[in-house]
């Protein structure tokens, strides 16, 4: 072979190696990995679904973890472990604020951006995305409750944990709502934890009857929590005078609302929440400027803190026996 032929075919299969090894040949796409509060829920099974659609349309390599239990600590060693991966991206829906922040300011001095959903209170982040109001989002469900109590009588309420920020946030603006605007209602008992576990807020359900038989209303922030309310008081033949109110998946709590134990849901779509976390962090690292009243993909126009890190749009669903099918219909 000619020492011309021959540099024609080292070059051929240099091009033709670069071709088949794309990450040597140009860059790879983005690594963003959410940690959620637990893996392996209805919830964050949408959540992901919408991660993945929004990391292929911005062209991120998108996966999620999370810890077996409601824990913390398996949490933070999570968000270590993906330090250590050099991921580009970490999304984190916390589990415990403080936990997390040290962690997370670790990743950021490393050059790791941060996107957060459901942590407005977290520090160690570069942006946090919400589809709700979240002081409006615990208000409604206390108005809704109080309307199937006849606003009187004894009422519980379950959060997925003490330290999970949105959902005491939402539980301490539905019970100053109680006190402000309806006297005879009478929370028992401080909140319960839980309610992301069905066993968990099934076994406090079970206990909550017995210790409280005048009992009138379970509002339940997790997404859980109202589905194992749901199914303690309706195996207690408890459910016409035991009102259960909370945040749910329509897919999954319909059979409940239509039996009438679960009387209203509240929700946003988390596959727009995961959608929308993929695509700021693709915002982030494009140095694209985020500015107030800008469009932000998956959410439409949205308010913007730009000083508190915040992105919010108020996407707040009912779901109750006249909405739920078509909220299922829509792939919630």
């Amino acid at each position: 072979m000619k020492r011309r032929d021959i540099l024609k075919f080292s070059l051929a299969a240099g091009v033709a190696w670069l071709v088949a090894t794309p990450n040597l040949a140009m860059a790879a796409n983005p690594v963003m990995v959410t940690v959620v509060k637990i893996a392996g829920i209805p919830y964050f099974g949408a959540l992901e679904r919408g991660l993945q659609e929004a990391g292929k349309q911005f062209n991120i390599d998108v996966s999620m973890t999370g810890p077996a239990n409601i824990d913390p600590a398996q949490q933070v060693k999570l968000l270590e472990d993906l330090i250590a991966r050099k991921v580009d991206v970490i999304g984190l829906v916390p589990l415990d604020v403080k936990a997390c922040e040290p962690v997370l300011k670790r990743a950021q001095a490393a050059g790791i951006k941060v996107i957060v959903h459901e942590g407005p209170e977290q520090e160690g982040r570069d942006w946090d995305v919400e589809l709700i109001d979240s002081t409006k989002f615990g208000e409604v469900q206390m108005q809704s409750l109080a309307k199937e109590m006849g606003e009187e009588g004894d009422y519980v309420v379950y959060v997925g944990t003490l330290t999970t920020p949105l959902h005491n946030k939402w539980a301490d603006a539905a019970i100053a709502y109680q006190k402000a605007h309806y006297p005879k209602m009478n929370l028992v008992a401080d909140r319960f934890p839980g309610a992301d576990e069905i066993d968990s807020a099934y076994r406090t359900t079970i206990d909550v009857l017995k210790a409280y038989p005048k009992l009138k209303g379970i509002l339940a922030f997790g997404s859980n929590g109202p589905i194992a309310a749901g199914n303690a008081v309706k195996e207690k033949h408890l459910s016409k005078r035991v009102a259960v109110i909370g945040t749910v998946l329509p897919s999954q709590a319909k059979d409940l609302i239509m039996d009438g134990v679960i009387r209203e849901g509240f929700m946003w779509n988390p596959r727009e929440a995961g959608y929308a976390m993929a695509a700021v962090a693709r915002l982030v690292l494009d140095g694209t400027k985020i500015e107030d009243g800008m469009d932000v993909p998956g959410l439409g126009k949205a308010t913007v803190d730009v000083p508190g890190k915040l992105i919010k749009v108020d996407k707040i669903t009912h779901i109750n026996k006249e909405t739920v099918d078509g909220l299922i219909a829509q792939g919630l």
